[in-house]
């Protein structure tokens, strides 16, 4: 049976309102919808709307607590990762892909895909914590925190924008956990996916050689098989294959032509 993960996002006393808006806009991202609040310091106008864009939802059923112990109280208990930039004074920092493959690693049936089959019953839940904008999570924010995490950067500056801290660590669980991406309309799937033999004009493409009375009797190599190969390797669309089939098509139909027109005379 697998167990579905409850990942919930919370954001400590935070500054500003675009922030918490523009988090918003990063959990529709990534597909999540829990945004905690705990003592905001800030007020919620249409600045914060106007930040969240076409992410509006998990702002608009935002929970805000006004305390911890409020938190403690109604939200259930899983597990808590804090994220920090700072380490020393007794926070043991570790990587959150590492943390995350660590939680993995220890309950191998966690999923993200395939909810229906879950045990809604038994779903763990995660609560990853953002603090303020200026000094970031104090002691007392993580005390109770089962890990303390780091979202890496490759710059001398640590510390990361509010919202940008809360979409790379999704990006991160994403890609730990899994998930179904998104697709745009158009968009190629990945190489490997797409069932490229099964729209491949392959007929048409050895009718079209032969046409053209070019030998493609030989196993190992000749211009059919060097052509597909270089047509699959390019990773066309669905849409590509049939314009090609299409293009052969009528080159095969001019060439008969040609040859019929020239037997009549």
């Amino acid at each position: 049976m697998k167990r579905p993960i409850d990942l919930r996002i919370v954001l400590v006393r935070s500054i500003y309102e675009r922030n918490v808006g523009a988090t918003s806009r990063a959990m529709a991202n990534m597909g999540l919808e829990h945004l905690i609040l705990i003592a905001p310091q800030c007020q919620f106008t249409i600045e914060a709307h106007r930040a969240a864009a076409n992410g509006q939802s998990p702002l608009e059923k935002k929970i805000v607590y006004s305390s911890w112990d409020e938190f403690y109280k109604n939200e259930p208990r899983g597990l808590q990762i804090a994220t920090t930039a700072r380490d020393g004074r007794g926070r043991q920092v570790q990587d959150l892909e590492a943390t995350f493959k660590q939680i993995l690693k220890q309950s191998p049936d966690l999923n993200l895909e395939d909810t229906d089959e879950s045990d809604s019953d038994l779903p763990l839940t995660l609560h990853l914590v953002f603090g303020p904008e200026d000094w970031g999570l104090s002691a007392g924010d993580i005390q109770y925190a089962n890990f303390c995490c780091s979202i890496p950067t490759y710059g001398e500056n640590t510390s990361l924008n509010l919202a940008q801290a809360v979409l790379l660590a999704l990006f991160i669980f994403r890609s730990v956990f899994g998930g179904e991406r998104s697709q745009l309309e158009g968009q190629q799937k990945p190489r490997g996916i797409l069932k490229k033999l099964d729209i491949f004009p392959e007929a048409t493409l050895k009718k079209w050689l032969e046409a053209m009375n070019i030998d493609i009797s030989s196993r190992r190599m000749n211009a059919f098989t060097v052509l597909r190969r270089l047509l699959l390797q390019n990773t066309p669309t669905e849409k590509e294959f049939r314009i090609l089939e299409m293009t052969l098509q009528q080159s095969i139909r001019k060439m008969e032509d040609v040859k019929e027109s020239k037997r009549k005379k």
